[in-house]
This record gives C-alpha cells, sequence and structure tokens, in this order.
C-alpha cells in the first residue's frame, strides 16, 4: 500500500477516534507527511491558496450564526414554524425539515446540526412528544443538514473548496445547483415522512410552547439582523461579477456583525465558540490528501471516472464519502476530476452532500450531531444510524442526480 494512503487512514482514524482533536491531528499528519517526503513545502503553499478562502468563509458563516443564535433568531424561527403547522403533526414535521433545510443553505450544515438541532430538541421536549417521535424529528433533521447543503457555495466546506478549485463563481454554481436542491429537499422531506410516519402524531398541543417574540432576547438587533443578512447575499452576488473572495463578505460580514451587536451586549467571547480548528483540519487533511495526486490509486480513480457516466461519478463519491468522510472525498475526487467535464464536477458536490448519510462517519456535521445527541441524553445507536442512511439515502441521491 502506497504511502500516501496509509496516512491519509491514519489521519482519518485519529479524526474519528478524537474529533475535538480533528485539526490537531490532521496538522500533525501533514507535518508527518512533510518529514517523509510524501509532500513538499511548495504543495503545502500550493494547499494553503487552495483553502484559505473555502475556511475563511466556513468560519465567518458560523460565527454569524452563533451571534444569530445569542439573539434568539433560531429559537424564534423554529417556534414560528411550529405556530404555522397549527398542531398539525404532519405539517409540523414537513415544516422542521424545511427550516433544517434553509438553515443548512443559508448558514451551512454544521450550522444547522451544531445551533438547530438542540433548539428544536428543547422545544419538542417542551410539547412533551414521545421518545419515538423526538427520535423521528431529530434523525430526519440531522438528515435535511446535509440534503440542503449545497444550494449555494457557502452552504458547505466541500462546496467552497470545490469552487475555488476550478473556478466556479458564485451565480455560476447557483445557476447549476437550484433544481438539484429544490429536488433533493422535496424527495428527502417525502422518502423521511413515509419513513417515519407512524412516529408522527396526528395532533400536537402547541400552547405549551411561548410566544415567538418572548425568544427574542434583543428585538432591535433582531430586526436588523434580516437587513444584514439580505445586504450580504446582496455582497456574495456582487463580488461574483468582480471575482471578490467568498470569505471577504464571508468573514468580514461576521465581524463586522459582532462589532454592531457587541454594542447590543452581545460578547466578543462568542469568537472562541467558532470551530478554530476547521483551519488547521481544512490545511492539514489537504496536505496529507495532496500525496496522492501522484499515486497510483488517482491514476485508478480517474480511469474509473473516465469510463462512468455521471450517475455512477456520484455513487462513487457517495460511497466514498461514506466510508473515507466527504471532506477527504471532496479533494480526492477533485483532484481525479481535473479535466473532466464540468458537470462532473457538480455530481460530485452533490454526492460529497448527500452521501455522508449512509454512515456516521461521513461527514464532520454528522460526528457533531452525534456529540449534541449525547449532550442532550439522546442515544441514537450507529448500527440504528447504517440501517437509516442505507434505505434513505440512495433514493434521495439517485432522484437529485437524475436532475443534474
Amino acid at each position: 500500500m502506497e504511502l500516501a494512503l496509509i496516512l491519509l487512514f491514519i489521519t482519518l482514524l485519529l479524526i474519528f477516534i478524537k474529533p475535538q482533536y480533528m485539526g490537531y491531528s490532521a496538522v500533525l499528519m501533514a507535518a508527518i507527511a512533510i518529514v517523509l517526503k510524501v509532500v513538499s513545502f511548495k504543495d503545502v503553499i500550493e494547499v494553503i491558496d487552495i483553502v484559505w478562502d473555502a475556511t475563511l468563509t466556513f468560519i465567518g458563516i458560523i460565527i454569524l450564526s452563533l451571534i444569530l443564535d445569542e439573539i434568539g433568531f433560531f429559537d424564534w424561527a423554529a417556534i414560528k414554524i411550529a405556530k404555522f403547522s397549527k398542531g398539525n403533526g404532519i405539517l409540523m414535521f414537513v415544516y422542521s425539515m424545511l427550516l433544517g433545510a434553509v438553515v443548512s443553505a443559508l448558514f451551512s450544515s454544521d450550522s444547522a446540526v451544531m445551533i438547530l438541532t438542540p433548539v428544536l430538541i428543547s422545544k419538542m421536549r417542551m410539547l412533551n412528544l414521545s421518545k419515538k417521535t423526538l427520535f423521528a424529528f431529530v434523525l430526519a433533521g440531522g438528515f435535511m443538514a446535509n440534503t440542503g447543503s449545497f444550494l449555494f457555495v457557502f452552504s458547505n466546506l466541500p462546496n467552497i473548496i470545490t469552487a475555488d478549485f476550478f473556478h466556479i463563481g458564485f451565480i455560476e454554481y447557483f445557476k447549476n445547483m437550484v433544481l438539484p436542491s429544490i429536488v433533493a429537499v422535496f424527495v428527502s422531506i417525502l422518502v423521511l415522512f413515509f419513513y417515519f410516519k407512524n412516529s408522527i402524531p396526528k395532533q400536537i398541543d402547541l400552547d405549551l410552547l411561548p410566544k415567538c417574540d418572548e425568544v427574542i432576547k434583543d428585538k432591535k438587533l433582531f430586526y436588523f439582523s434580516w437587513f444584514f443578512l439580505t445586504l450580504l447575499f446582496a455582497g456574495f452576488v456582487v463580488g461574483d461579477f468582480y471575482h471578490i473572495p467568498v470569505s471577504i463578505f464571508a468573514l468580514g460580514g461576521a465581524i463586522l456583525f459582532l462589532i454592531i451587536a457587541s454594542f447590543r451586549n452581545v460578547s466578543f467571547k462568542i469568537v472562541f465558540d467558532a470551530p478554530w480548528q476547521i483551519l488547521f483540519l481544512s490545511i492539514g487533511l489537504y496536505v496529507v490528501v495532496f500525496g496522492l495526486k501522484d499515486a497510483g490509486i488517482m491514476k485508478y480513480l480517474k480511469e474509473i471516472i473516465q469510463n462512468s457516466n455521471a450517475l455512477e461519478v456520484g455513487f462513487l463519491s457517495a460511497g466514498l464519502s461514506g466510508i473515507l468522510n466527504n471532506l477527504p472525498t471532496v479533494m480526492i475526487m477533485d483532484l481525479a476530476l481535473k479535466g473532466a467535464k464540468e458537470g462532473l464536477i457538480f455530481v460530485n458536490i452533490i454526492g460529497t452532500n448527500i452521501g455522508p448519510k449512509l454512515t456516521p462517519i461521513g461527514a464532520l456535521a454528522t460526528l457533531l450531531w452525534f456529540d449534541v445527541l449525547r449532550k442532550k441524553g439522546i442515544e441514537i445507536t450507529f448500527w440504528q444510524y447504517i440501517k437509516f442512511g442505507m434505505i434513505v439515502t440512495p433514493i434521495v441521491l439517485f432522484f437529485t442526480l437524475e436532475v443534474i
């Protein structure tokens, strides 16, 4: 087995064993790769050039999400969608899934997991829902965090890395992904409903929930946030015309919003809650993966892609994501797809967004999701998850790839 591949497997093993130290593990293995001359310092500089924009964009979106969570934005949204359902259990399930997809699209799948999941769990416990119902909403919500995470280039780290690697602009990315995203969300909700239909109550007593306005901690900042988010989104669109890196708006906007929020008693300490290890993980892991660029396995992968159609490439990306995790998979596949048809680039993005739901180790968001559930006293075993993922994921992936 090639040394580069061995280093990658060791890196992933360390990340899965101790996900809280994933950044340090990746940097350590990258350093070993350099010492063993699997990669050069020139490769490291090239890697930094590839991932810096993606990583800073991701961190900016997370900081923005944390500020919004601090002022009660997501609590308000969760109660609002519950009120819209008027106590109808099926509608509440559908609206909760839509909320998960929207949060994932606008604030990343990791934000949907780290912030929205605890909020939904809290509100469902207020409603005295059964463990069976709670299990259904939580598991389905976790799935939607990845289904909605490829609508925009900033919605997930693999999207940004791939867009930067192939120089795909914000608008071009959106035009190619809007239809597949809509289909993915629609099919997901349909499949999840039939999978959990016996766990969804017909009626839910909403009188146990507080009023929407009661959970907003700062109304002036809450209303201002809508204006700010609209302005930020416009910045992404305008920036695309002038080829301005997405991170300038994402991280710059997050810092500006934090400064404004600090005048409304939002602490700067919120910055320390951002997943800074992602910065080290992106660079370290990509350095390790970069060692495979001239390896025999990469040539073999390129041959497979050349002899495969879009559907097969999508399922290849999905399968590798479920086994290796989607971050190294998107990096490996990007290298293998260099020079391939543009359509396969978007197929790969879809595969590395939906495919991770096949297994519990498929995405960092899923590992974080399991940690959130553990802290909230909810136990979902790996086998329960795999059984669910192996049934739902291929169906959603198939129909999504059919429209790309």
